[in-house]
């Protein structure tokens, strides 16, 4: 194509053709505009006219268009006429070709062109990348912008015109109305939108429409409602492969010392997850220096560790299955109890008492014939209360020094991580922060991701794989490993994180960063876990399982939900959360630790890891954050009903004044998903819970008059955790026939062009919430 807005060249044109739709739908104008042609034809070669035959054999042919995508010709329309060539005839008449744009339009980015196919000249916007037939109406509203140059639209004045707002919606092609809509699309067309003053979503005005929509159980496109005050960064290094993969190491080698300790110790196994819970109990009171293991902790001794062990001793009980194994119980119960008072060194009153109410029950066994499975289960509780002040007493000081030892390990893997971790940033002529950071201005700005006080160095060389439906992420460094590390994450979670990192990433805009970024969000996840060779190991119970996206749709559709207060970026929902670990997770949404986080107003979604330290001090920062906060704050929070051993800190919601409802989704009766699902078959993400499910609603004053829950809207809840419904809407999702973006769509989406922007977090700019820029006051 080329530019005849300027050229002098083409000066005679035939008239402007009318379009395809107008000829099928009104075919005079197709009969009118052929003779205007052959009459021009004869003007300008009256001796080379056609014979009638001639005439009669040469139909109007058609054909299909290729590079001129037109805004007011419908997509289901397949052919549109073909005209002469520009005649170069001074005299040509009946045209206005030469007819020069204004400055206005010019300014706004139009352009004229001409289509060889068309036979007729055409507009193109340079700026949205609309294209009309039409002459260009000039646009007299808000000052657009360049995405070149500005592509979150820092510097204009009002919202993006998006081209498609013309088009007549009675033409639309027939497969926009079977793709599936989400729940944020249903907020944005009907029109709820919150104000920004209370605790809203948007900034005024609707949304520019979605340029793509990248499938599976999430929906990245909610914006964010959730207002905090702006915020220091954070003072931990970025993460960095070597350092990630010398701190899996260490890791691995500390729980490995734990399982040692209570098999030598204490003759028992560690408690199931006993560890990965440890780490969780003690980043709610660590002061450290690094992000994953407990390094500045008061008290060093952890309750949750010190229980755990405790309740284990002299044998793990466990709720048998049948009648013989509640036998055997009780007598290994009475074997491990006689062993541990003869060899500790208990106290002569123990001994006696232990080995006296050890042989009573050893005498009931054998005289009793056919017992029952309660009588065995009775006689076993009974025995535990006789002996276990006894047997704590014995293995207090054993356990106290056990989960000390632990801890002063912990510590001392840290302060190795934290030297190498320096020595790596110096090596790259990254100075340490040697000021305390000036706190930020006081004001209320949209959510955003944690930031960085400190640049990331340069990456090393990460390897990737692609094989069919996964992707294999490979880190060698002999130095540190003795063989290389490989992390494997399924083609729609890795999709899932490119489109989590171009929304919340702003400094690799080009990707860089990317994989050396994903392979040590990968690696901690890992490390965290256990790092276990096979996933489909790993129990379903574990942290990283989350709620059905049914679940959420519903959430989001009748609560206004748009933030999960405990995710990762691989089973998260929306694109803001809060996670664990802040600095890896960062550049995919995360705004780090729920604990640290202080929201003033939003809708939030609240599914604790079973941790009871982790859940009750979650429970005692809902319940500040409700009483600071006067704008609408809503937590939707979900508990697991583990009766054995029952939570104590429930009894905080019972008296919470802000409680407004509570009901209890049956075991058996609702499904999860799985906590590794980015690397299982699809086929086992979803599993039943066997416990029940507590969901609670905590909101203040504000938040229930906007998201009170009504009746109708705990049922429809109720009714999105019935199980099948995921798969079931899995299965209409993929039966529906996606709409690939137009070209145009995809020029104008500073989404879509851009992989990352160098902008800081917050700004509620002229795209509305969640595309953060600089920090904006509200």
């Amino acid at each position: 194509m080329n530019d005849v807005g300027m050229n002098s060249k083409t000066e005679n044109i035939l008239p402007a053709a009318p379009s395809a739709w107008d000829q099928l739908t009104n075919p005079s104008l197709a009969e009118q505009h052929q003779t205007q042609q052959q009459q021009q034809q004869h003007q300008q070669h009256p001796h080379q006219a056609q014979s009638p035959q001639m005439q009669a054999s040469s139909p109007t042919t058609v054909s299909a268009p290729l590079l001129t995508p037109t805004k007011t010709t419908p997509p289901d329309v397949a052919h549109t006429p073909s005209g002469a060539a520009p005649g170069a005839v001074p005299g040509a008449v009946g045209t206005n070709f030469n007819e020069e744009l204004s400055p206005e339009l010019t300014q706004q980015g139009w352009r004229k062109f001409w289509s060889k196919r068309e036979g007729r000249p055409y507009f193109w916007n340079k700026l949205t990348g609309e294209s009309l037939w039409e002459h260009p109406v000039l646009n007299r509203g808000p000052q657009q912008f360049d995405p070149l140059t500005d592509p979150l639209g820092i510097c204009s004045n009002g919202p993006l015109p998006h081209p498609h707002n013309n088009y007549n919606n009675s033409h639309a092609s027939p497969h926009n109305h079977t793709l599936k809509r989400r729940a944020s699309e249903d907020t944005q067309h009907s029109g709820h939108m919150p104000p920004v003053g209370s605790g809203g979503g948007t900034s005024g005005g609707p949304p520019p429409l979605k340029k793509y929509v990248l499938p599976g159980p999430w929906d990245l496109e909610v914006a964010t409602n959730v207002l905090i005050y702006e915020r220091l960064p954070t003072t931990f290094p970025q993460p960095y492969p070597e350092v990630e993969a010398f701190r899996g190491s260490l890791t691995l080698r500390l729980a490995k010392t734990y399982e040692d300790l209570c098999n030598k110790r204490e003759s028992i196994a560690p408690p199931k997850d006993s560890f990965q819970r440890w780490l969780m109990e003690r980043r709610i009171i660590d002061q450290g220096v690094d992000p994953l293991l407990p390094s500045q902790c008061s008290p060093e001794i952890s309750p949750q560790m010190y229980r755990e062990i405790l309740r284990d001793i002299p044998i793990k009980i466990v709720k048998p299955k049948f009648t013989g194994d509640a036998r055997k119980q009780l007598s290994r119960y009475c074997d491990a109890a006689k062993k541990i008072v003869e060899r500790r060194g208990a106290s002569e009153e123990s001994k006696k008492i232990v080995k006296w109410n050890a042989d009573e029950a050893y005498e009931w066994l054998r005289r009793t014939v056919g017992a029952s499975y309660e009588d065995f289960q009775d006689r076993l509780a009974h025995l535990q209360r006789q002996c276990e002040p006894h047997i704590i007493a014995t293995v207090r000081v054993s356990v106290e020094q056990l989960c000390t030892k632990l801890y002063h390990l912990s510590v001392q893997h840290s302060r190795n991580i934290r030297e190498r971790h320096a020595q790596i940033l110096k090596e790259h002529g990254i100075p340490e922060l040697t000021a305390p950071l000036q706190p930020p201005a006081t004001r209320k700005v949209w959510c955003y991701p944690v930031q960085f006080a400190l640049p990331s160095p340069r990456m090393p060389q990460i390897d990737y794989i692609n094989d069919r439906d996964h992707m294999v992420i490979k880190y060698t460094n002999s130095a540190v490993m003795a063989a290389p590390d490989t992390h494997v994450v399924n083609i729609s979670h890795l999709q899932k994180l490119e489109q989590l990192y171009r929304y919340n990433c702003f400094d690799d805009k080009k990707f860089d960063f990317f994989i050396g970024r994903a392979y040590c969000m990968l690696k901690r996840y890992a490390t965290f876990l256990g790092n276990n060779a096979n996933p489909n190991q790993q129990e379903p119970e574990l942290t990283q399982a989350s709620l059905p996206a049914v679940v959420f749709e519903c959430l989001h559709h009748h609560f206004n939900v748009t933030f999960e207060c405990f995710a990762s970026p691989l089973n998260c929902y929306f694109r803001q959360y809060c996670s664990a670990f802040g600095d890896t997770d960062s550049f995919f949404g995360s705004r780090g630790s729920f604990l640290d986080f202080k929201p003033v107003a939003g809708s939030f979604q609240v599914n604790p890891p079973y941790c009871e330290e982790l859940i009750d001090a979650s429970l005692q920062h809902i319940d500040r954050l409700l009483t600071d906060s006067a704008d609408a704050l809503s937590f939707i929070v979900f508990l697991q009903e583990w009766k054995d051993p029952p939570l104590k800190c429930l009894s905080k919601i019972e008296d919470s004044p802000y409680k407004r409802k509570q009901v209890v989704v049956m075991g058996m009766e609702h499904e999860y998903r799985h906590g590794l699902q980015h690397c299982i078959p699809k086929s086992e993400v979803n599993f039943k819970s066997i416990v029940g499910t507590m969901v609670v609603w905590l909101q203040n004053t504000a938040g229930y008059a906007r998201w009170a829950p009504t009746e109708a809207r705990v049922d429809a809840l109720l009714e999105a955790f019935r199980p099948g419904r995921e798969r079931d809407r899995d299965k209409a999702s993929a039966t529906t026939v996606p709409v690939q973006p137009s070209c145009s769509a995809s020029a104008s989406s500073p989404d879509v062009a851009t992989a990352g922007n160098n902008s800081a977090p917050g700004e509620i700019s002229a795209t509305g919430p969640g595309k953060p820029a600089t920090p904006a006051t509200v």
